[in-house]
C-alpha cells in the first residue's frame, strides 16, 4: 500500500493493539505523550473507568504521538489529548471532551446500549507500575541484579510488557552478562522488537560491547589525560568509560569535545552524547541535566 518499513510496523501494532480488540469490545484509544500535562491528569480518570467497565466489555489503549506519528498522523491529531471510542475498527465517538469520570461513564453508558459489544472480554493487565519503577530505581541506584529479579517477576505477570523486556536486558547489561542480554535480545517475539523500549535496550547492549579489558581502562584513561588535544584519544577514553560505567566521566569528556570542535569527525562527539541518552533513557533526569549542558554549549 506505499507504506515503508515503520509504517507497515506502526499499522501492523495498531491493528494488534486497537483494530482486533474492537471487533468485539469498545476501545477507549488515548493520544497523549509524555510532556503533556492535561494528557497526565486524564490518564487516571481513563484507567479507572476502563477498569471499572472491563466486564462490560471497555479497554484502554494508548497512542504516544511522539513514538507513533504515522498512527497519529491518520487519525489527523492536531491536539492532545485526543480521545475516541473504537469500535469494529472505526471511530464511533470522540470522547476528548469527556474530562470527568461521571462525563466518561455517561458517554460510555450510551454507546453500550447503542453497540453489540461483547461483555467480559480480556482481564484487565496487573497494575505493573509501581513495580517497574521500584525496578527502574534500584538499576539507577546500581543494583542491577535486583532490578533484572524485579523485571523478570514483572515479565511472568505480563510477558508481553515491552518495558519489563527492557528493563531486564539493561539490567543484565548493568549486571555484565552481556550474552544473557543478547540471547534475551534475539528471541523476544516480533511484536516486541521493534517497541521503542527494545530500541533503547539494544543501544544500550551495543555501547557496552565497548567495556575495555582490565587495564585497557586505565591506559586510556592516562592518555586521554596526558594528551587533552588529542580528540581520537579522548574519544576512546569516552566510549570505554561509559561501558565500564563511569557515565559521569564519559559525558563530561564528550562534553569538553562538543565545546573544543563540535564538527570532529562528522560531530561524533554529539552523536555519541545522543546514543548514551538513548540507552539510559531520555525521561531520565541525568539525561535531562546532560542534555541541558549540551544545550549550552551548542546554543548558549
Amino acid at each position: 500500500m506505499g507504506l515503508n518499513i515503520e509504517e507497515q510496523k506502526a499499522a501492523e501494532r495498531f491493528r494488534k493493539e486497537v483494530a482486533e480488540p474492537s471487533m468485539t469490545q469498545l476501545v477507549i484509544l488515548d493520544f497523549w505523550a509524555e510532556w503533556c500535562g492535561p494528557c497526565k491528569a486524564l490518564t487516571p480518570v481513563l484507567e479507572k473507568v476502563a477498569a471499572e467497565y472491563a466486564d462490560k466489555g471497555v479497554v484502554l489503549a494508548k497512542i504516544n504521538v511522539d513514538e507513533e506519528q504515522f498512527i497519529a498522523s491518520q487519525f489527523q491529531v492536531r491536539s492532545i489529548p485526543t480521545v475516541y471510542a473504537m469500535f469494529q475498527g472505526q471511530p464511533v465517538a470522540d470522547l476528548t471532551q469527556a474530562r470527568s469520570e461521571s462525563q466518561l461513564k455517561a458517554t460510555l453508558d450510551k454507546l453500550l446500549e447503542q453497540l453489540p459489544v461483547q461483555p467480559g472480554g480480556q482481564p484487565p493487565k496487573p497494575d505493573i507500575a509501581p513495580h517497574l519503577a521500584m525496578a527502574e530505581e534500584a538499576l539507577a541506584a546500581g543494583d542491577a541484579e535486583q532490578a533484572a529479579g524485579v523485571f523478570m517477576q514483572i515479565l511472568q505477570a505480563v510477558p508481553d510488557s515491552a518495558e519489563a523486556a527492557s528493563g531486564l536486558i539493561r539490567a543484565l547489561v548493568a549486571a555484565d552478562r552481556l550474552e544473557e542480554a543478547a540471547q534475551m535480545l534475539e528471541t523476544l517475539p516480533v511484536e516486541l522488537s521493534s517497541d521503542p523500549q527494545i530500541e533503547r535496550a539494544r543501544k544500550a547492549l551495543e555501547l557496552a560491547k565497548d567495556k575495555p579489558e582490565d587495564g585497557e581502562l586505565a591506559a586510556l584513561r592516562s592518555a586521554a589525560q596526558s594528551n587533552p588535544s588529542d580528540m581520537e584519544a579522548q574519544f576512546a577514553f569516552a566510549n570505554a568509560a561509559f561501558a565500564a560505567g563511569e557515565r559521569d566521566i564519559a559525558a563530561e569528556t564528550l562534553l569538553k569535545m562538543v565545546a573544543i570542535d563540535r564538527e570532529w569527525n562528522d560531530s561524533a562527539a554529539r552523536t555519541k552524547l545522543l546514543e548514551i541518552f538513548e540507552a539510559v533513557g531520555l525521561e531520565d533526569p541525568w539525561v535531562s541535566a546532560t542534555r541541558r549542558k549540551l544545550s549550552t554549549i551548542l546554543f548558549g
